[in-house]
């Protein structure tokens, strides 16, 4: 099965030159057999499934993807949030080559937008008032409708506004 996904993946990549946008998702392809990696997402619609990584461009092809197979205690010992791990890995053939890459919170850091900085590939995203390197002072207090709240660190804009 590895070889398969390798082979198509290879593929993918070699008869395709992606657009300048990119976005990495995730997605569920509903399986019920039985595999140790499986998923399951009780609210979801598919809830039996694969769980596979994404990068697709703005047309829907998708330019490269990887399948979670658990949690990765090598990526952790290199003190990589899984996420981040996963994004740098899926970036790898795009590297140096000035795209703008799309993600959602789940994925979005500003240690991983750094990172991806020094490759020479932009990013924009949401991101979770949580997550390590957001500006405390960046939050929804009393905000009237219209309001915009925005702090700048180096090429990273954070901007926080009340719809």
């Amino acid at each position: 099965m590895r070889n398969i996904f390798e082979i198509l993946n290879e593929k993918f990549s070699k008869f395709y030159s992606p657009s300048e946008h990119l976005a990495v998702d995730e997605v569920i392809v509903k399986f019920k057999g039985r595999v140790i990696f499986r998923q399951y997402r009780p609210k979801k619609h598919k809830r039996f499934g694969i769980k596979i990584y994404k990068l697709c461009d703005e047309t829907r092809y998708t330019y490269d993807m990887t399948v979670y197979l658990g949690r990765d205690r090598q990526r952790t010992a290199q003190h990589l949030t899984a996420t981040h791990a996963t994004v740098s890995e899926l970036t790898k053939k795009i590297q140096g080559r000035g795209h703008t890459l799309y993600m959602y919170n789940y994925f979005s850091s500003p240690d991983l937008f750094d990172d991806l900085a020094t490759k020479q590939i932009n990013c924009c995203g949401t991101v979770r008032s949580n997550r390590k390197g957001i500006p405390q002072d960046l939050g929804p207090k009393r905000m009237a409708r219209g309001d915009l709240q925005v702090r700048n660190r180096g090429d990273l804009t954070a901007i926080l506004w009340r719809d």
